[in-house]
């Protein structure tokens, strides 16, 4: 799944033993993208066995476990009162809506389609910058914007036979997580990550409440589905923390295009576990999608 929150957002200056340089930081955020994409990959298997709302609780409540263990441990509140700004509360809107449908993506769609459209999320992002940051975007700049929506546009296929419903559960979710990394922009700098960990997963539990039929029993999970969850949040917990890392110690404009490695891993993991064979558009317009974000990256560096 999608990280909890930006850590760069609440991140402080390089300095002391972060200062790894570059390679450490690439090494953080290819281990990241493999994490990321393995506990993508447990989420689907869990929701083989378990309803998605029933799995959103359990894995929302591990995860603010764990980050409120590491929120203490680290001598941090584990209730800030920034925690309920006006900023962080529209950020938990979007982090509700982008779980919700992303995570039913996972467990209705394919595996590579879901991963697929996610990496549209810095280009939407960049779009609205400008309208809600008044950053300013050139024509070129435009241009690859628009490039990266051709590409969303050849994965899910609107009106065509390829075409299937369910793509659209990964694209609400995608612009729910980038409305969630608009507003972590202007998230309050003194909330560290950890306790921006916490917010996100109680955004997993608040999400799997809303559709869990409220006169439904849960399901008993099975072991499978049990070791399934404990891999998911172990990967999910080790991903966030390179992930804090890897934004730390490099520059972002070196490090951040190699978010994109997370689709490739995807790709592999839905072929090995789920058997999918992505056509020839959808991997067209994958590529396209994440050439389209790595020249975002690149042209972004040299303006600055």
């Amino acid at each position: 799944m999608p990280t909890p929150s930006s850590p760069s957002a609440a991140a402080p200056g390089r300095s002391g033993p972060l200062q790894a340089g570059n390679s450490g930081g690439i090494l953080f955020m290819v281990l990241a993208m493999a994490c990321f994409a393995l506990e993508d990959m447990a989420v689907k298997r869990i929701a083989e066995t378990l309803p998605v709302g029933e799995l959103l609780v359990l894995f929302g409540l591990g995860g603010m476990a764990v980050f409120a263990a590491l929120t203490r441990a680290r001598g941090e509140r584990l209730l800030h009162p920034a925690m309920l700004s006006r900023v962080m509360l529209l950020r938990a809107v979007f982090e509700v809506a982008g779980r919700l449908f992303f995570t039913l993506s996972l467990a209705l769609a394919a595996l590579s389609t879901t991963s697929a459209i996610l990496q549209a999320t810095p280009l939407v992002v960049a779009a609205a910058g400008v309208a809600f940051f008044g950053e300013r975007v050139t024509p070129g700049r435009w241009a690859i914007i628009a490039l990266g929506f051709a590409g969303v546009l050849l994965v899910i296929r609107p009106g065509l036979d390829g075409f299937t419903p369910l793509s659209m559960l990964a694209l609400l979710g995608m612009f729910g997580f980038a409305g969630r990394d608009l507003a972590t922009r202007a998230a309050p700098p003194i909330l560290s990550f950890a306790q921006l960990g916490i917010t996100g997963f109680a955004a997993l539990v608040v999400a799997g409440a809303l559709v869990s039929p409220s006169g439904d029993a849960w399901l008993m999970p099975s072991p499978a589905a049990l070791g399934w969850l404990g891999f998911a949040m172990a990967v999910g917990v080790l991903a966030y923390t390179a992930l804090t890392l890897a934004m730390r110690m490099g520059e972002i404009s070196v490090v951040a295009p190699f978010r994109y490695i997370r689709l490739l891993f995807a790709m592999i993991l839905a072929a090995l576990v789920f058997g999918e064979r992505p056509d020839a558009a959808e991997l067209l317009g994958a590529a396209v999608i994440v050439g389209s974000g790595v020249l975002l990256l690149v042209t972004s560096r040299r303006r600055r």
